[in-house]
């Protein structure tokens, strides 16, 4: 069996179990430095937006297990930055269909040869004032990319390996909002930075994966 197809099974059982969730998410906020920072908020208020991502596994040219990235526009919510494909629900749809349909309508993928695993724990991103459900899914093989220019600027691809690469792993001590200073964790794999609201979403998907991983020893 591959490697992807022994990751879709873990996951199919995994996520029905309890998830690591805000404890894996806390490891890529960034953290003040200096008093005029403050801490993130990881609570959702009442009348918050909900929104769905798609995590979209596929076997790469190696048949190694890939991961999907988009980089937004640099005009719309969190312009600039890495994400996966999503968007807010709308009215009548479940979270899966919102993760799909963002992804059709932003990535122009063929969604039907999807199949779903399941979801990782809800994150609140109070920028944007959107609780984000995302959604863990599986193709079999690479996708025809078609971007609506509107939303992404680019696609890329990685494998999920280099992104368990502590090399590819970077703290740094950025200005951001009102020249306060913080520690940022974020992953080195593009010309942009990967941190925030998508990083924090990978960071509990690889605590998932190193479990597979020490599964898939153990059996050996």
């Amino acid at each position: 069996m591959s490697e992807i197809r022994k990751l879709q099974y873990f996951l199919n059982e995994r996520l029905k179990e309890s998830l690591p969730g805000e404890k894996a998410h806390l490891k890529m906020v960034p953290k003040p430095l200096t008093e005029q920072g403050t801490q993130r908020p990881m609570k959702p208020v009442p009348g918050t937006r909900k929104s769905s991502v798609l995590v979209l596994f596929f076997p790469n040219e190696r048949n190694e297990p890939s991961l999907v990235f988009t980089l937004r526009t640099s005009h719309i919510n969190h312009g600039g930055q890495i994400s996966f494909p999503g968007g807010r629900y709308e009215k009548g749809e479940t979270k899966k269909e919102t993760a799909l349909r963002e992804a059709r309508e932003e990535i122009g993928i063929n969604t039907e040869d999807i199949d779903i695993a399941g979801s990782l724990s809800d994150l609140f991103i109070s920028v944007s004032d959107n609780l984000v459900t995302p959604i863990i899914g599986f193709i079999d093989y690479k996708p025809n990319f078609r971007l609506n220019p509107a939303e992404v600027a680019e696609v890329f691809t990685v494998p999920i390996e280099e992104l368990g690469n502590s090399n590819n792993f970077v703290e740094e001590e950025w200005e951001l909002q009102s020249d306060a200073k913080y520690n940022v964790p974020f992953w080195n794999i593009h010309h942009v930075p990967l941190w925030g609201a998508t990083a924090m979403i990978l960071s509990e998907l690889m605590e998932l994966y190193r479990e597979f991983k020490s599964q898939q020893a153990n059996d050996h």
